[in-house]
């Protein structure tokens, strides 16, 4: 299993990571299965979790993320994790992890339209 920790993005920015995650997702393998962990985030926007994790990602970084996975990657499902209702103060969690979702779904939608002109 291989990770990246904050300290790294901060250090090389979200899309070097990012490029290099992937590079590594996919290695001896055809697809990409994404799970968000909505810990991911900084507490201030998602506190409903189990493990609020300060210092995380703020959701503007993270739904660009999700976005250009699903468009530039071959992604083919996604589910998001550890959204606890009963800690979410303002539904401020779960507006991001549905957000998350949408963002999945839209970036599949352009991806199947490139391919779809393309054809």
């Amino acid at each position: 299993m291989r990770y990246h920790f904050m300290q790294e993005i901060w250090e090389r920015g979200l899309p070097a990571v990012l490029e290099v995650a992937v590079a590594e997702a996919l290695e001896n393998c055809d697809a990409i299965y994404l799970s968000v962990d909505i810990d991911v985030l900084d507490p201030a926007f998602a506190p409903g979790t189990g493990t609020p994790e300060p210092g995380g990602m703020a959701p503007v970084d993270l739904l660009r993320a999700v976005r250009r996975l699903a468009v530039d990657t071959p992604l083919v499902a996604a589910d998001v994790v550890e959204v606890a209702p009963a800690y979410d103060c303002a539904d401020v969690t779960v507006n991001n992890a549905h957000r998350v979702v949408l963002e999945v779904l839209a970036g599949l939608a352009v991806r199947r339209g490139a391919a779809a002109t393309t054809i």
